[in-house]
């Protein structure tokens, strides 16, 4: 029953990807301004400040561990 739960879920996720319009006028203004390399610039910085979080996090508990 799983099984046949998640491949509908799956086929439904599927057909909304199908039915979205690829005409995004906000993506083509940017690209053509060259700001999208901001963004994207933003994005990259956001996500390895997290990843550094999460490795920090990660070593104390290590280390917590370690000592219990």
């Amino acid at each position: 029953m799983k099984k046949i739960l998640f491949s509908l879920i799956l086929m439904l996720a599927t057909i909304q990807l199908f039915a979205q319009n690829n005409d995004i006028e906000m993506a083509d203004t940017l690209r053509s301004n060259g700001k999208i390399y901001v963004v994207v610039a933003c994005i990259v910085i956001i996500l390895l400040g997290l990843i550094a979080y999460l490795f920090s996090i990660d070593k104390r508990l290590k280390k917590i561990e370690k000592e219990n």
